[in-house]
């Protein structure tokens, strides 16, 4: 035998020992919504989400197998207008396992989108990984015509493999966008192009198959927030009153009467209290229930010391932060202080 044919034999045994290039293993954890929902007739507005399983939600997109190994689990199968903070933290649990435990790449959250802002912002900052997460849902059920659901959950895992997507914090897919968990809102009842990030705009969008990243976001989140929930089982109790013209201070009373760990308003304007609120939120601080300022307004900052002395009554402002997120913050917040100093840090840092 020659010595260019040893050379090649020799070659081809080297390469096939060699493990082949394998794919990115992607989890996927679905929870329902509209993207698991059911249409009983020809209208798409009328349905029950959270209808079929993970199983079904896959066999609907093969071609994201071309793109990584992917598996999925049902962890609950709900509407996402039922998401609770039971859900929450087994979820972020979850996630927190399958990322740093099991050797996973990414993680796609199959969620209905009319909490979906809220899930993402609470995940972004209790999960403890740089890796991908992605929630990905739909305006229309699963079998609608035109459903939405399965190019989200393609453009998903698409995301989620993306070395781009990595340290981004957590993500919304929708609609071929890519979306910041801080600064998402849902903006329209019942169109697909409901999501949107807004003054800030989208994180990036995804086409064909690859994401494209046009922002990074600025805040704190992922690994460097200070929020853990591995060992809680429960989180503060907040709620939120809305805010409008001749405003009964009742709801306001409700939450201090149920002993809630703290109140969201969502005032007008610049998170304006109607005065009967206010004497009962100056009430409530001083009995130890941390009130926060935010807006029913959907753009713009709730600024601290600005129309309302926050620093005279030891309210805090929400700043960025629209009234849902202002509560979720706020219950993690609580996790860790009640200084409404220290809250404040919080709300200018995540």
């Amino acid at each position: 035998m020659n010595t260019f044919k040893k050379i090649a034999l020799l070659t081809a045994a080297l390469i096939a020992t060699l493990p082949l290039s394998a794919k990115p293993k992607i989890r996927i954890i679905a929870t329902g919504g509209t993207i698991a929902g059911i249409s009983t007739t020809s209208a798409s507005s009328a349905y029950t989400a959270g209808q079929v399983g993970i199983q079904t939600l896959l066999d609907a997109v093969p071609q994201i197998l071309d793109l990584a190994d992917v598996t999925g689990e049902q962890l609950v199968n709900i509407g996402s207008q039922d998401m609770n903070d039971e859900v929450w933290l087994k979820l972020a649990k979850r996630v927190n396992q399958i990322l740093n435990e099991e050797d996973y790449d990414g993680v796609v959250i199959t969620h209905g989108t009319d909490t979906m802002e809220e899930t993402a912002y609470f995940l972004n900052l209790t999960v403890k990984s740089d890796k991908p997460v992605i929630l990905a849902g739909s305006m229309r059920p699963s079998n609608a015509i035109g459903a939405d659901g399965p190019a989200n959950l393609y453009n998903a895992v698409a995301a989620a493999i993306s070395p781009a997507c990595k340290g981004l914090g957590v993500l919304c897919c929708m609609n071929n966008q890519l979306l910041d968990a801080k600064t998402v809102i849902k903006t329209h009842t019942i169109d697909c192009d409901t999501f949107e990030g807004g003054p800030s705009g989208i994180i990036g969008y995804i086409f064909n198959g690859q994401a494209h990243i046009l922002q990074t976001p600025n805040n704190k989140h992922t690994e460097d927030s200070v929020f853990d929930v591995s060992h809680l089982d429960k989180l503060p109790k907040v709620g939120i009153v809305y805010g409008y013209a001749n405003a009964s201070p009742l709801p306001m009373k409700a939450f201090v009467d149920a002993h809630f760990d703290g109140i969201v308003l969502a005032g007008v304007g610049d998170g304006n209290f109607y005065k009967d609120v206010f004497d009962v939120a100056v009430k409530a601080q001083k009995q130890g229930i941390q009130i926060v300022r935010s807006s029913r307004c959907p753009t713009g900052p709730t600024c601290l010391n600005s129309e309302v002395d926050d620093s005279k009554h030891h309210f805090v402002a929400s700043l960025d932060l629209n009234p849902q997120k202002a509560r979720v913050l706020l219950m993690l917040a609580l996790t860790k202080t009640h200084d409404w100093e220290e809250i404040q840090k919080f709300f200018m840092e995540y």
